[in-house]
């Protein structure tokens, strides 16, 4: 919850990353998939390929966040490549307010 509330937001067209700094050496992956994407199977397969983009390219996250992925009811990436595009763009996005 604390995410939600002090996290800085970086909005894509389907989906959207809140970052927040925390106190640990790692960052943490949370996901929210909106309801109106219709059917568990398919809910899932999109949290499996974002924990699977999140835990292959640790590099383009910033360190020690805990990082919250929203996905949005129109997310029509299918791939895991498709997907790691468009987060290290978002996250890109998120290093260049930063800095």
């Amino acid at each position: 919850m604390r995410v939600y509330k002090q996290g800085r937001r970086v909005k894509g067209s389907d989906f959207s990353l809140i970052f927040l700094a925390n106190e640990l050496s790692d960052s943490r992956l949370g996901i929210s998939v909106h309801r109106m994407l219709r059917g568990a199977v398919r809910r899932n397969r999109i949290k499996r390929i974002v924990r699977e983009v999140f835990r292959l390219n640790r590099d383009i996250f910033p360190k020690a966040c805990d990082i919250v992925i929203t996905v949005g009811p129109n997310f029509r990436h299918s791939s895991t490549e498709s997907v790691r595009q468009a987060v290290a763009g978002l996250a890109a996005q998120y290093q260049v307010k930063q800095a």
